[in-house]
């Protein structure tokens, strides 16, 4: 918690990038989430062609429109446009609503070797979601051992779910739900990165080969727009202070939690994606005074 006398910039800066003209919404969700999570001043960089849209339906943001290729992914160039705000930003989320993951890896690969970037002491943490985890494919350990991430010292997060890790590794979908916990820790080494592999359990990895699951949450959390509100919750976590692996776990515990909220006022499915942010101030308060964990029998997240 931020002291009482703190201002906003205590409570960190968060950059968010992503959105586009089909998928405007999802950079809502998740910058909602954020600043329902407690940060405390709000960026986003989205598609030109919606930044009029995001910035009517966020209020509380700075929003920048960034240029857009025919298949609405940003233009590699804009990375020089992102970078000055990227160096001043304490956590910075990439992905929701992004398009084009060829447009996606470029622009991100141009803004982690941005001069700006380079010269920091102390790189911003990243959460690369969504689209922006095509990067992952570039992250494969080298010769010097430090893979794609590491070459520019970033401290990031992957938050996909089994059908995402398919596709970033050519597995099988379903030999990554039988086996989500080797399979989470795998990828962590792998792109040098903290991982969070989403799923009726949820396991949190990081390279060093520390390892966190998570069991809960319910079946109205599988709905369209969930993922980003995770992402947003976790990021804006991460913008107030948390360790990387701290932010990922009280992240999925909240989102998990939000949804029991939801389904027990309204019914187990139905409930939106947009509401969910919406419960994570209140439960935030009680998971700290320790009702929520009483209420539910505990904590559900195991270390291994």
């Amino acid at each position: 918690m931020p002291s009482q006398d703190g201002d906003k910039e205590q409570r960190g800066r968060i950059l968010i990038i992503g959105g586009s003209r089909e998928i405007p919404g999802a950079i809502l969700l998740a910058a909602t989430a954020a600043l329902r999570a407690g940060a405390g001043k709000l960026a986003i960089a989205t598609g030109a062609s919606v930044a009029q849209l995001v910035a009517i339906a966020i209020p509380e943001a700075r929003v920048i429109g960034l240029p857009e290729s025919d298949d609405g992914g940003f233009l590699e160039h804009a990375a020089a446009t992102v970078a000055p705000l990227m160096k001043s930003s304490d956590a910075v989320l990439i992905g929701p609503g992004m398009q084009d993951e060829a447009s996606a890896g470029a622009f991100i690969m141009g803004l982690l070797a941005s001069p700006e970037l380079q010269n920091l002491a102390s790189p911003p943490r990243l959460l690369l979601d969504a689209c922006a985890m095509c990067v992952a494919g570039e992250s494969g350990t080298g010769s010097d051992g430090r893979g794609f991430l590491g070459k520019f010292n970033a401290d990031a997060l992957f938050t996909p779910h089994a059908g995402e890790v398919a596709h970033l590794t050519g597995m099988d979908k379903d030999e990554v739900l039988q086996h989500p916990q080797l399979i989470a820790l795998e990828a962590a080494r792998r792109w040098g990165a903290a991982v969070a592999l989403k799923g009726a359990t949820t396991c949190i990895a990081m390279p060093d080969g520390r390892l966190w699951e998570h069991c809960g949450g319910n079946v109205g959390l599988a709905i369209s727009g969930s993922g980003d509100a995770l992402s947003g919750i976790i990021a804006g976590l991460m913008a107030r202070g948390a360790p990387t692996e701290q932010a990922a776990a009280w992240g999925v515990a909240l989102h998990a939690r939000a949804g029991d909220q939801l389904a027990r006022r309204m019914g187990p499915l139905g409930f939106l994606a947009r509401e969910i942010a919406d419960e994570v101030p209140r439960l935030m308060v009680r998971l700290a005074d320790g009702e929520e964990l009483d209420e539910l029998g505990g904590n559900p997240l195991r270390r291994d």
